[in-house]
């Protein structure tokens, strides 16, 4: 096998980290209801193919099964997560 080096790291730009706070688009109690929209939680496991998120509400799988444990795994590129959008003051 023919032997690989690198002059430096590789890049791991995208990589979500434990700790790290995201939101998710998907199925959530909001009011009593269930809607899908975007959901803040918390990275709780990561690595470089799939990122582990945890709330505080219900979330559901899209096939309609509540996730006991309230984590969502998801693909580190999928673009149902992001980092949360900055709220600006209206004056």
């Amino acid at each position: 096998m023919a032997e690989v080096r690198f002059k430096s790291a590789p890049e791991r730009e995208g990589i979500y980290e434990i700790g790290d706070v995201v939101e998710v688009y998907c199925d959530h109690e909001r009011g009593g209801e269930r809607v899908r929209d975007w959901l803040k939680g918390v990275v709780v496991q990561s690595d470089e193919k799939m990122v582990a998120i945890q709330f505080n509400e219900n979330v559901y799988l899209t096939n309609g099964w509540m996730v006991p444990d309230h984590v969502l795994w998801c693909p580190q590129k999928s673009k149902n997560i992001r980092y949360p959008k900055k709220k600006g003051r209206r004056g």
